[in-house]
């Protein structure tokens, strides 16, 4: 063990100076936030001596000094301060020496005390990843709070240990992320001890092209944003020490952190989660996730859900929804959702049911319809929602004047209700059989939208289309026939659209008049259904995997494509993600409902697989990538009657922030 001694005599993060708050003064009565610093946690862990801790507040620049500190010889320290709430957020680090630091995330609010240890540091790497770019953490307040609260899903800040959200169902050993982090710590206990370690780790963690990090928490947000380079080299640090128990007992192929939820607030059988289809976030982070069916059967359900920033459902406090929401004719909600920007939020019914079905509206089998609710989850549309129109909805998406575009799959049209109002709609018919699935929009207003085809198989023809709403009125500006089973597109800063190609594994690229930059694969591509775009326009791709049925059950995974403004090292379109996707694999333990039933049911073989098949991925304000498990695994018990997939697969930190809100 390190000789733990003080050597410093100014405050340095990452290698940057930062000064104290020239403005911060102390009041008569100050108050003190006290921690402990220790390596080590679930087995044993031992307090670290004089070792400088600081207690700042994040900008978006410079972080502010508040309050500094050393350790006792049992690694225990006290800071005062005279303020304890943030329009930001607070953080810790603590300089143990040799680029070895440890920091802990403390959200908003100041507690009364916290830990500081390589599990804490973990989390805070990982969360903050997208802030922690330039040596320090740093950005705007929204995305550094939505941080902080995935930070909280991983480590309780006060003990240093594991949080519950990871040691439970459906996370656990159903996941492998529980013992992803507990490994990752395992290798900065490695580091405390060994200055080679770290050395190791700073090597294999530098960006192509970029500066080696210059502490343990920088390399680690490295390992973060790019989880596929040097796994194997990063698994042998993680064998050095066990202070972490359990840990990964087989290496990974990437090294993503991932949360897995699949509470809808309800766990009454006809509300647990069931195939959600899509989602869209609004101004404070919430998710607003449209849910097929009902859990166990191939029917429709009747609610939609909310969640919060963190993944837990909305529980109606100060305003906020309630989830599962319900009411305002939800019947079957597809892939459908938008929030509008003054506050209204939309969902497409597709709505389908049993023959003669009594609750299906306004026909015995349903025909999709259109539901809007506020912001505080209240419905506006009819008990019926709004018919009439579009049939079997799908793709949804609001333009800044609030006018909604919709993708009308049942009478082959786009729609839009000008200004929100569902009574003053203009439409474009397009040619028999298009099916159109998605739209996007343009920085300039334009559309695209992506006809499928059909589904499920899309044997009509298949094309991307652009639209224009000049005076009041929809011109088509051009059509392109392409791919297979065309599903999910999003646009990129340029106006290009990638659309997900599922017949073929394809995504293709289309330039802003029309003519194709390319159509690609690779990275663990198997029959995508969605496309996102994030903050450096790189494309992520949700797989839904095969429709054939006596196919192997499919292992979800999630795929990176360099954008167009890919390094010149690199063509646009390439894989950054491993040949496998980035996955979620299991550590043994079979996937459970959130009412503690097996995936597939009471009596059924039980499932091994936490991320199934996939049909959006949404990124939000912080960097995490939010993929739905929309169908279960199983394609052959699915088509018998139980299709709906369980929750939402969350990859802590992963991508871009994305520069507008999508979907």
């Amino acid at each position: 063990m390190r000789n733990y001694v003080v050597t410093i005599t100014r405050v340095f993060l990452a290698g940057a100076a930062v000064l104290v708050n020239p403005d911060s003064t102390w009041s008569a009565n100050p108050r003190s936030l006290s921690g402990v610093v220790q390596t080590g946690g679930t087995s044993s862990s031992q307090g670290l001596p004089n070792v400088p801790v600081s207690l700042f507040e994040a900008t978006t620049g410079q972080p502010t000094v508040l309050g500094q500190a050393t350790t006792d010889a049992s690694g225990r320290f006290s800071i005062r301060y005279t303020r304890n709430i943030s329009q930001s957020i607070f953080f810790v680090t603590a300089d143990v020496g040799e680029g070895v630091e440890f920091v802990s995330i403390l959200g908003p609010n100041l507690p009364s005390s916290i830990t500081i240890n390589e599990l804490t540091t973990v989390a805070a790497s990982y969360s903050m990843a997208q802030f922690f770019r330039s040596g320090v953490i740093s950005g705007n307040s929204f995305g550094l709070q939505i941080a902080a609260a995935m930070n909280d899903n991983i480590v309780v800040p006060a003990t240093g240990q594991s949080s519950t959200v990871l040691l439970n169902s459906p996370n656990a050993d159903q996941t492998n992320s529980l013992r992803s982090t507990r490994s990752l710590a395992n290798l900065l206990a490695a580091c405390a001890q060994d200055p080679t370690v770290t050395a190791t780790l700073f090597a294999l963690t530098t960006a192509a092209g970029g500066s080696p990090p210059s502490n343990t928490a920088q390399s680690l947000a490295n390992l973060a944003r790019d989880p596929g380079r040097n796994v194997d080299g990063i698994y042998a640090l993680t064998l050095l020490r066990n202070l972490y128990a359990p840990q990964l007992v087989i290496m990974p192929d990437a090294w993503t952190v991932t949360v897995k939820v699949n509470d809808s607030g309800n766990d009454a059988p006809d509300f647990l989660i069931s195939g959600p289809g899509n989602l869209a976030f609004d101004e404070r982070g919430y998710a607003w996730v449209t849910n097929n069916t009902t859990q166990g059967s191939p029917n429709s359900c009747t609610f939609n859900l909310v969640l919060k920033p963190n993944g837990q459902p909305a529980d109606g406090s100060n305003g906020t929804p309630r989830s599962p929401l319900t009411g305002g004719g939800i019947l079957g909600a597809g892939f459908g959702v938008t929030v509008a920007p003054h506050g209204s939020v939309w969902f497409g019914n597709f709505g389908w049911g049993n023959p003669d079905c009594t609750w299906c509206f306004p026909t015995a089998n349903g025909n999709g319809s259109m539901s809007r609710f506020t912001l505080t989850g209240m419905p506006v549309s009819p008990p019926h929602a709004y018919q009439g129109g579009p049939v079997r909805v799908q793709g949804l998406v609001s333009d800044a004047n609030g006018n909604i575009w919709i993708s009308s799959y049942g009478n082959n049209s786009l729609y839009v209700f000008l200004h929100g109002n569902p009574h003053h709609v203009v439409s474009f018919l397009q040619y028999e059989g298009s099916g159109p699935f998605d739209v996007a929009l343009t920085g300039n207003g334009t559309a695209r939208v992506s006809n499928s085809g059909g589904l499920p198989f899309g044997e009509n023809p298949r094309s991307v289309a652009k639209y224009a709403l000049v005076d009041g009125i929809l011109e088509q500006q051009f059509l392109r026939y392409l791919g297979r089973q065309l599903r999910g597109l999003s646009v990129d800063s340029h106006g290009n659209a990638w659309v997900a190609s599922q017949g073929n594994t394809r995504v293709y690229a289309i330039r802003p008049d029309g003519t194709e930059i390319g159509h690609f694969t690779g990275g663990g591509m198997d029959s995508p259904w969605d496309t996102a775009i994030d903050g450096e326009d790189n494309v992520w791709v949700a797989n839904f995997g095969s429709l054939h049925l006596l196919t192997p059950p499919f292992t979800g995974r999630l795929t990176k494509l360099w954008g167009v403004n890919a390094p010149p090292d690199h063509t646009v379109g390439e894989p950054i993600s491993p040949a496998t996707g980035y996955t979620v694999p299991s550590a043994g333990s079979e996937v459970l409902l959130h009412n503690g039933d097996p995936l597939y049911g009471q009596g059924a073989p039980p499932s091994f697989i936490p991320m199934m098949r996939q049909t959006a991925v949404v990124i939000d304000q912080a960097g995490n990538i939010w993929s739905v498990n929309n169908w279960k695994p199983d394609i052959d018990i699915d088509f018998g009657g139980n299709p709906g997939g369980d929750g939402i697969i969350i990859f802590v930190g992963l991508a871009p922030p994305p520069t507008t809100q999508v979907h």
